[in-house]
C-alpha cells in the first residue's frame, strides 16, 4: 500500500520550557493525535505581544500528524497549553519515505 504524504502535516508549537514540551508531546503521542514529536531548544523567540516587542526562551515542538486530525489536534493543544494564544502552525507535507509514511499512518490509527 502506498501512503500519500498529503495525508500528513508537520505542526509547529512553541512552549515555555522543556518540561511542558515533554508533557504535551507525551500526551499527544499517547492519544495517537501525533506519531512523533521532536523537542528543540531552548530557542530564542522575539515577537510582538499586546503592542510590546518581547523576547523569551522557549522550546519548539515539531509534530507529525494526520491532516484529518488537525482540528482535533489544535483543540487539544489549546486545552493543554499554558499560553492564552498558543502557536499552532501546520505545514503541508509534500514528500516522504514510504516506510516512514506507513509508520506515521500505523501509529496514528485510532481505529486499531
Amino acid at each position: 500500500m502506498t501512503v500519500d504524504p498529503a495525508e500528513f502535516t508537520i505542526v509547529l508549537v512553541t512552549v515555555p520550557d522543556a518540561d511542558t514540551a515533554r508533557r504535551l508531546a507525551r500526551m499527544l503521542v499517547d492519544e495517537r493525535l501525533i506519531a512523533c514529536a521532536n523537542v528543540l531548544g531552548p530557542i530564542q523567540s522575539i515577537y510582538r505581544w499586546q503592542g510590546i516587542v518581547e523576547e523569551a526562551a522557549e522550546h519548539l515542538l515539531v509534530l507529525k500528524a494526520r491532516r484529518a486530525d488537525l482540528a482535533m489536534l489544535t483543540a487539544r493543544i489549546e486545552a493543554l497549553h499554558p499560553y492564552d494564544t498558543p502557536e499552532v502552525l501546520a505545514l503541508p507535507l509534500i514528500a516522504g519515505a514510504q516506510r516512514y509514511l506507513t509508520w506515521l499512518a500505523d501509529v496514528t490509527d485510532r481505529e486499531s
